[in-house]
């Protein structure tokens, strides 16, 4: 897999273009994160290797598509509204750079490293309707409605001293997640056609029942069921099982979902540019608004419906103090909610 991240995904090799012993690399990975035992099909290698390689295409554009780190220090924090809004203040971007497990970790590894660590800052986006005050045409009015953004769940995730070996970092996790996208398409597929397949034996019973004896048949008591309906049903359910035209239930169906999700990686996994125009409180404002001020992050999206803020920073470590011990969090704590009529432990 070493091999694998530092010789394509750190290539600047021509798109599509790769040593084949490399995509037989990436091919196994795929099936190693998928189904391992699609490897009883003779062909899997030919039917995977034109649609992994167009993966790999897809995730190294998509990273690369990312702008370069931006500093991430306490004076970065009072110039760039984007920290602004990400952070409820500078010490609290410090305090949750020093608690992130993945830069923790790091940091452990490197504690000789004195440089700059770069790594993709995750975070979700939240708006709230609030009701506030706001100057309309002269008059301050009370109860506005407006919306507020709020940022949570920060992390980081591949920090690394150098910005090119994050970015190799960044996709390889990319090409993974594309694979575990495959996984869950075979495994939705799946419960569809399950639950589908069990209506239809259901149906078809129901109907049975209904056209032989000319009973009614109900599902609920008191409640009549019309043969028509039922029918219409049955046909519904049917026409819904001819749509799923791979047999989910054979190694050849599995292999062609996942062929199809690595052929069509674009529309499983792709990168947006988000723009958020705020205020100083993190209130949406319009662009002509005097106080709004123009946010660009760069938005990573997949087809499950997951969204995230993604801003690439470069981190001083010397701004970091080392991590508190809980029994020092508590105490801060305690310190900040002030005077309290529980004792301490």
């Amino acid at each position: 897999m070493l091999k694998l991240l530092q010789s394509i995904f750190g290539s600047t090799k021509t798109p599509g273009r790769y040593p084949e012993s490399l995509v037989e690399m990436a091919i196994e990975r795929t099936l190693d994160g998928t189904y391992p035992r699609l490897r009883a099909l003779s062909d899997y290698r030919k039917r995977l290797r034109e649609p992994v390689i167009h993966a790999i295409d897809h995730v190294i554009a998509l990273v690369d598509s990312i702008p370069s780190p931006i500093s991430a220090s306490s004076g970065a924090y009072v110039e760039d509204a984007r920290l602004g809004a990400l952070f409820v203040s500078k010490e609290h971007m410090r305090e949750l750079f020093v608690n992130d497990a993945e830069l923790s970790e790091f940091r452990a590894r490197n504690r000789l490293c004195s440089d700059k660590v770069n790594a993709l800052l995750l975070a979700e986006a939240k708006e709230k309707t609030i009701f506030g005050m706001e100057l309309i045409d002269g008059l301050l009015c009370r109860d506005v409605p407006q919306i507020t953004v709020s940022f949570r769940n920060h992390r980081l995730i591949d920090p690394s001293a150098e910005e090119e070996e994050s970015r190799r970092q960044l996709k390889r996790r990319a090409f993974d997640h594309l694979i575990g996208l495959a996984l869950s398409r075979i495994i939705d597929a799946k419960g569809a056609r399950a639950e589908l397949t069990q209506q239809r034996v259901l149906m078809r019973s129901k109907l049975a029942i209904m056209n032989k004896g000319g009973w009614a048949f109900s599902d609920e008591p008191g409640k009549v069921v019309d043969p028509a309906a039922l029918q219409a049903e049955l046909e519904k359910i049917e026409a819904q099982l001819e749509a799923l035209t791979v047999d989910e239930s054979s190694f050849s169906g599995q292999l062609e979902i996942v062929a199809e999700v690595m052929a069509k990686a674009e529309q499983w996994m792709w990168v947006e540019t988000g723009e958020l125009y705020l205020d100083r409180l993190n209130i949406k404002r319009e662009a002509s608004h005097p106080d709004a001020k123009r946010l660009v992050f760069s938005e990573l999206h997949d087809a499950r419906g997951h969204a995230l803020m993604a801003l690439f920073v470069s981190i001083d470590p010397g701004e970091l103090p080392e991590k508190a011990s809980l029994s020092e969090t508590a105490d801060r704590l305690l310190n900040e909610l002030g005077p309290s009529s529980y004792p301490r432990p």
